[in-house]
C-alpha cells in the first residue's frame, strides 16, 4: 500500500497536481491542467476562480486514474499556490468577481495611500514588506474603492491554494506565509495587523483565520469525494504560498540555506531564524513554512523572460527555436560579453530598486557586437541584478556560503557558471529541480498528519550535489563590471522617468 501525498499547485498558467511516495519523496505521478489569464486592461491581470475549481477536481481525478491507486492510499492532500492575490468570496464560497493576480499593477494608487497612512517605513518594519501593488492589500483597497457593492458582500478574501483548500473540505483558511505577502500580516506576532489595516479603513473581519502551513484545517467532504475520485476523510492540510514551498522544495530549511529560483522571473532567498530589515527595504521577508523561520528574499521581474524576449526577436517569424544556438554562441564569448551590458529591466524592477519605471537597455552596443554578445549579456544582467540582491541579503548577516538554483534556468551550465562567477559563490544543484514548490507542499502536508517529525525531512529527500565554483579569471572580470552595471542604473534611471 503506497502512503500518498497528493500536492496541488496552482501557478499562473494551470494548475499541476503531483502524487508523492510519502516514504521516498518521490513524485510518482503528475498531471497538468491548464488555464487562462486575462489581461482587459493596462496592468490588469485576473483569472476566472471558475478554472482553479474544475482543474483542482479534474486534475485529482486525472491523478489517480493516470496512477492507478485507490484512494485509500493518499494520506493527505496539501496545497501551494500563487500568492498576493485577492479572490472575493460570500460566505458560502462563491466566487463575487475574478480573482486579482499577483501580476496586477492597478492598484498603485492604493498602494500609495497605504504607505502614506500608516507610514512606509512602519509597513515594512511590521509585515517585512514595502506597501506596493503587488500586495493583497492595495488590490482588496481597489476593490473597496471601485466596487464598492462586491467589497460589501464579500465575506473573506482569499489566495488561490487557500480556496482550493476550501473546495476539497470546505473550510476557510490561510498559512502565514500566504498571509505574509498581503501587506496586513504582523510578520513577528503571527497575527493580522489590525491597526493598519484600520488605518487603509479595510475591516480585518473579510481576512481569513490564519494557521501553520502544516495545520490539518479539514478532510474531503463527500461531495468533494463525488467530484474527484478522492476517499471522504481524507486530510486537508493548508499549506503554503508558492514562494514558501519552494524554499522547502530547495531543501532551504536551515538558518544560512539560500537558493535562487530562475525562471521567467526570478528571486533569491535565504532562510533565517528572524526577520531581516533592510535599511533601504531593497528586499522583503515572508513567513517560511516552518513556522520558527522566515525567509528574507529579493525578488526581479524579468530573468528567463529577458532570454525569451530575446530569443523571440532574434527568431523573427522563424520557426525554429534559438536557445540552443544562442547559448552555444553565448558560451563562446569572453566575461563581460566584449563590454556590452545589458539592464534586465523589461517590466520594471521590484528589488532592489522598487522602481515600475525603469527599462531595459543595452549599453555599449558597436558594429562589432551580435548574437553571440547580445545573449552573453543578458545572462550576465540578470546575474549582476541578482547580485545586488545577493549584496542587499549578505548587508544584513545572512552568512549565505553557497548558492542552490531551482527553475528552467539552473538547467543552463553556462548561466550557472555566470552565477557562481558574478557571485563569487560555489552553486549547488538540487535533484528535483522542475518539483520543488510541489515537494514543499507534500512535505508541509507529510508533516502536518505526522508522517515526517519537521521539516528537516527536506534535508533527506533533496540531494544536492555541487555543480559550478568561481573561475578566478572570470570572477575578477565581473567584479570590474559590477559596478558599472550599478552605475548605469542609476545613470539611466532620470531618462526612464520621461519615458513614461
Amino acid at each position: 500500500m503506497l502512503n500518498g501525498i497528493l500536492a496541488h499547485d496552482l501557478g499562473t498558467t494551470g494548475n499541476k497536481a503531483t502524487l508523492f511516495d510519502a516514504a521516498t519523496g518521490a513524485a510518482v505521478a503528475a498531471v497538468f491542467e491548464p488555464y487562462t489569464t486575462a489581461y482587459p486592461h493596462a496592468q490588469w491581470a485576473e483569472q476566472d476562480p471558475a478554472d482553479w475549481c474544475r482543474a483542482v477536481y479534474d486534475g485529482t481525478r486525472r491523478l489517480l486514474e493516470q496512477a492507478a491507486i485507490p484512494p485509500g492510499d493518499i494520506a493527505v492532500v496539501s496545497f501551494s499556490g500563487m500568492m498576493n492575490g485577492a479572490l472575493a468570496v460570500d460566505a458560502e464560497g462563491a466566487a463575487l468577481r475574478s480573482a486579482i493576480l499577483w501580476a496586477d499593477q492597478r492598484a498603485t494608487v492604493e498602494a500609495t495611500f497605504l504607505a502614506e497612512r500608516y507610514g512606509m517605513a512602519r509597513v515594512y518594519q511590521v509585515t517585512g514588506n514595502r506597501a506596493t501593488p503587488s500586495c493583497s492589500a492595495a488590490k482588496i483597497l481597489w476593490i473597496q474603492r471601485h466596487q464598492p457593492e462586491i467589497y460589501r458582500r464579500t465575506h473573506l478574501f482569499l489566495q488561490a491554494k487557500d480556496y482550493a483548500a476550501f473546495l476539497l473540505s470546505g473550510v476557510f483558511a490561510t498559512d502565514y506565509s500566504d498571509a505574509s505577502n498581503t501587506n496586513l500580516f504582523d510578520l513577528e506576532r503571527r497575527v493580522w495587523a489590525a491597526d493598519l489595516a484600520e488605518a487603509a479603513g479595510l475591516d480585518i473581519a473579510k481576512l481569513p483565520p490564519i494557521y501553520p502551513s502544516t495545520t490539518v484545517i479539514g478532510r474531503v467532504t463527500p461531495q468533494a469525494a463525488a467530484l474527484t475520485g478522492l476517499l471522504a476523510g481524507t486530510p486537508v492540510v493548508i499549506g503554503g504560498g508558492d514562494g514558501a514551498c519552494a524554499t522547502v522544495g530547495a531543501g532551504s530549511v536551515r538558518p544560512g540555506d539560500a537558493y535562487t529560483y530562475i525562471g521567467s522571473s526570478s528571486w533569491m532567498a535565504v532562510t533565517a531564524d528572524r526577520p531581516l530589515y533592510d535599511p533601504q527595504m531593497r528586499t522583503f521577508n515572508l513567513a517560511h513554512l516552518d513556522p520558527r523561520l522566515t525567509f528574507p528574499l529579493g525578488s526581479m521581474q524579468s530573468a528567463g523572460g529577458a532570454f525569451d524576449w530575446l530569443e523571440r526577436l532574434l527568431r523573427g517569424d522563424g520557426d525554429a527555436r534559438l536557445y540552443d544556438e544562442l547559448s552555444a554562441a553565448a558560451a563562446a564569448v569572453p566575461p563581460g560579453a566584449d563590454g556590452l551590458l545589458f539592464l534586465p529591466y523589461l517590466l520594471g524592477e521590484r528589488s532592489p530598486y522598487w522602481n515600475p519605471q525603469a527599462r531595459g537597455a543595452f549599453v555599449g552596443l558597436t558594429m562589432a557586437h551580435g548574437r553571440p554578445e547580445m545573449a552573453r549579456a543578458v545572462l550576465e544582467g540578470v546575474a549582476f541584478n541578482l547580485r545586488l540582491i545577493l549584496d542587499a541579503l549578505q548587508a544584513q548577516a545572512a552568512g549565505i556560503t553557497a548558492m542552490r538554483l531551482i527553475g528552467g534556468g539552473a538547467q543552463g551550465a553556462l548561466w550557472r557558471q555566470i552565477l557562481a562567477d558574478v557571485f563569487g559563490l560555489p552553486i549547488l544543484l538540487p535533484a528535483l529541480l522542475a518539483e520543488a514548490t510541489s515537494l514543499g507542499a507534500a512535505i508541509a502536508g507529510g508533516v502536518g498528519v505526522g508522517l515526517y517529525r519537521d521539516f528537516g525531512v527536506a534535508q533527506q529527500f533533496v540531494q544536492v550535489h555541487a555543480a559550478e565554483r568561481p573561475d578566478p579569471a572570470a570572477q575578477a572580470r565581473y567584479a570590474e563590471l559590477y559596478p558599472l552595471f550599478a552605475e548605469t542604473y542609476r545613470a539611466l534611471e532620470p531618462v526612464f522617468g520621461k519615458l513614461v
